[in-house]
């Protein structure tokens, strides 16, 4: 294969993986904002330093590909050699920072779990203000088919629960009903008890959210690990398509110079034989001599004497 031919098919594959690369890079970028941002979901409330460090380590991981894959193009594109070891060098970082995230979640993942359900513990005792964490509950119940973490004698340790005494627990959320009315301005509600701060609720769950919540975060953890292979494996790519141009750009450029150096360039003050007078056209213009000894051979005798008195 001809060596440019062999060039333009290496950006071509760089350029397909590098596109890939960049979009990995932002949808990772958007998982860690997920992460650590997003108030509507359960990994927002953990307390576990795992977690925090997984989103900030991917934060930083996906810009950090952004402006890889933005130097691998322009490395490729425009054959410079020094740009290409930067881009490779960069590719060695991301790969062993994706490999310490991915062996941070592998190993910590019970760790990840027991804070999870430590996280919804507390949202069981601090529920009933309205805020952002009973939403998040109501969410998972309602939509889970589910009550408290293990069952519904969870919301016993209810603070507002407890005022009342109950040994049974009677009242719960709304969102812990298949069917619920709830009252204006309260979420609770009760089978059993009717009155101005509760709602009406038939058939409430008995199944707890603990097995539910934590499928829901091996999935994300699952979709966290397969986004870093799926990373790695493309950057090993890279790295091999990035060493085969750094050499093809080295030969080219030999290959450059090595023809610079074998043009021949005409010697300084070289005589020039192209015109040859109509009276010697006869004589070999190969051979200067000759036609120097020739012309002392034509030149009358007189000619060559007064040449010597002006000697």
């Amino acid at each position: 294969m001809k060596l440019e031919v062999k060039i333009q098919l290496l950006r071509f594959c760089s350029t397909v993986l590098n596109s890939i690369f960049m979009a990995l890079g932002v949808s990772v970028v958007g998982c860690a904002v997920w992460i650590l941002f997003d108030k509507g979901s359960f990994l927002s409330v953990l307390s576990s330093a795992e977690m925090k460090t997984v989103g900030a380590g991917l934060l930083i991981i996906g810009g950090v590909v952004t402006i890889v894959s933005f130097l691998g193009c322009l490395g490729a594109q425009s054959e410079n050699r020094p740009l290409l070891l930067m881009y490779m060098s960069l590719l060695i970082v991301l790969l062993l920072g994706q490999l310490f995230i991915t062996l941070l979640l592998l190993i910590n993942g019970e760790k990840v779990e027991k804070s999870l359900d430590a996280a919804v513990d507390r949202i069981v005792v601090g529920y009933g203000d309205g805020g952002s964490e009973d939403r998040l509950i109501d969410n998972v119940q309602h939509y889970g088919g589910c009550c408290g973490r293990t069952g519904r004698a969870d919301w016993l340790n209810n603070s507002f629960i407890k005022r009342w005494n109950l040994t049974q627990p009677d009242v719960l959320p709304c969102s812990c009903f298949n069917h619920s009315w709830p009252v204006f301005n309260s979420s609770w509600c009760s089978e059993n008890l009717t009155g101005p701060q509760y709602g009406y609720g038939n058939m409430s769950y008995d199944e707890g959210c603990k097995e539910k919540l934590s499928d829901w975060l091996k999935e994300n953890i699952l979709t966290i690990i397969g986004m870093d292979v799926s990373l790695m494996l493309i950057q090993v790519l890279q790295f091999i398509l990035a060493v085969y141009l750094y050499q093809s750009f080295g030969l080219k450029a030999s290959r450059k110079r090595t023809k610079q150096e074998a043009a021949p360039e005409p010697a300084h003050g070289e005589q020039n034989y192209a015109y040859v007078d109509p009276e010697y056209e006869d004589l070999d213009p190969d051979n200067p001599a000759r036609y120097h000894d020739d012309l002392h051979q034509t030149v009358p005798p007189h000619v060559a004497y007064h040449h010597g008195d002006q000697m």
